[in-house]
């Protein structure tokens, strides 16, 4: 099969390498495998520059959690508080308190570390210079 690789600027492109990619899976020979595994490439490193992937936040975690074993956010307010701090915490407006976390670690299992915010590393301060 005579196949070029495509370079992806644009979703057309994008489009035209998942063609290619398609044509290149049916074939045997051993240049065309090597163009699939380098269209492929190019093909993730398009998407991961255009769609980056974020780690999901701690509210997101939990609603999935909630999803998955049929609770409603009344089911939440022993675990949470009181009806408007779970709805604070599943907008993401306010964080989980330690005791929070301890709740839902004990009720699904998971680690804590899922449900703390990531450490801030240390950055450098602004210095202010006295007027001269």
């Amino acid at each position: 099969m005579d196949a070029t690789l495509i370079v992806i600027d644009s979703d057309a492109e994008l489009a035209r390498a998942h063609v290619l990619v398609d044509r290149l899976m049916t074939s045997n020979k051993q240049a065309d495998l090597a163009r699939l595994e380098a269209q492929a490439r190019l093909i993730a490193a398009y998407e991961e520059a255009k769609w980056p992937r974020r780690p999901p936040s701690p509210a997101e975690i939990v609603k999935y959690l909630m999803e998955q074993h049929g609770l409603t956010r009344a089911d939440m307010v022993p675990i949470l508080g009181t009806p408007s701090r779970v709805s604070e915490v599943l907008q993401g407006k306010k964080g989980f308190s330690m005791t929070m976390v301890q709740r839902l670690r004990a009720r699904f299992r998971i680690p804590a570390e899922l449900l703390l915010p990531p450490p801030k590393l240390p950055g450098r301060r602004a210095t202010r210079r006295a007027a001269a």
